[in-house]
């Protein structure tokens, strides 16, 4: 248990999970990562993915990893707690006729064997599980010894790291959960990843944030499709809404490297390709 969070009374993280859920299922992530391809694309081709890797994506989303490793030809699971994203992934793996299979599950019991994947990957997904511990041996026990865990974690220090801390000061997040960017944190890592892998590499790199509109209209953006910011407007009177609003438009506009009306900014996260031992 991260020193971060307080024990779990018998059924609350249960309902905690519950409210995840209702979290990731708001929104619709489906349309927000449309803006976030370009970087995916960069963390799946960084993952050298050759046609019949068997690969596991965990909180998979809508797809924005999974398809498109499909399409160079891997055999791609996907999984996620949202059910609307996962049936929108599936309706796009049968347009295209992919190899490609979408499930409704828990990145702390995943519904695998053991030793089921050549690669499993996490694009910002399972880093916002609860219990971290729980993701760190589940995503081990379904590698094969020699294959590869890849995960992109938003770091603290971070621009996106800086949003939640943000979003937290109006709505804080619920005391026992881990908080998901120590998944950025090295140390953190490695310490998760102690039992069951033989290489640990981190790198730090830049995710492009790239909109065609201003701060403002990002931050409405943001509350209308992305599920943990939605949440947190909906959390707030008028009032409330209306001072995050403000401080997260500050917080863009600060960062804000684009020009003449849009937006673009870089979130650092942390790159981590572990070899399953």
């Amino acid at each position: 248990m991260s020193s971060e969070t307080v024990p779990a009374e018998a059924g609350e993280m249960e309902a905690l999970k519950t409210r995840l859920k209702a979290t990731w299922e708001s929104g619709e992530y489906g349309h927000f990562a449309e803006y976030l391809e370009r970087g995916a694309l960069a963390f799946l081709e960084r993952m050298r993915v050759v046609p019949g890797t068997h690969m596991l994506d965990v909180a998979c989303g809508a797809g924005q990893v999974s398809i498109p490793a499909a399409r160079a030809g891997a055999g791609v699971v996907g999984v996620d707690i949202a059910a609307n994203l996962v049936e929108r992934a599936r309706e796009r793996a049968r347009k295209e006729g992919l190899n490609a299979r979408f499930d409704e599950g828990d990145a702390e019991a995943l519904p695998y064997p053991e030793e089921s994947f050549d690669l499993v990957a996490s694009l910002f997904g399972a880093m916002f599980a609860p219990q971290p511990d729980k993701v760190a041996a589940e995503l081990v026990r379904v590698c094969r010894p020699g294959g590869r865990i890849v995960m992109g974690n938003w770091t603290p220090e971070g621009f996106v790291g800086q949003m939640f801390k943000t979003i937290g000061k109006h709505v804080p997040p619920p005391p026992i959960m881990a908080s998901p960017v120590k998944w950025g944190d090295e140390a953190t890592v490695r310490e998760r990843f102690a039992t069951g892998i033989a290489e640990l590499e981190m790198t730090r790199r830049l995710y492009p944030f790239e909109y065609p509109f201003p701060p403002a209209e990002v931050v409405a953006f943001f509350r209308t499709y992305y599920g943990p910011a939605n949440r947190a407007f909906a959390a707030l009177d008028e009032s409330g809404q209306a001072a995050l609003h403000e401080d997260l438009e500050r917080l863009w506009t600060r960062h804000n490297q684009g020009a003449d009306g849009t937006t673009y900014c870089e979130g650092e996260y942390l790159e981590v390709v572990a070899t399953r031992a």
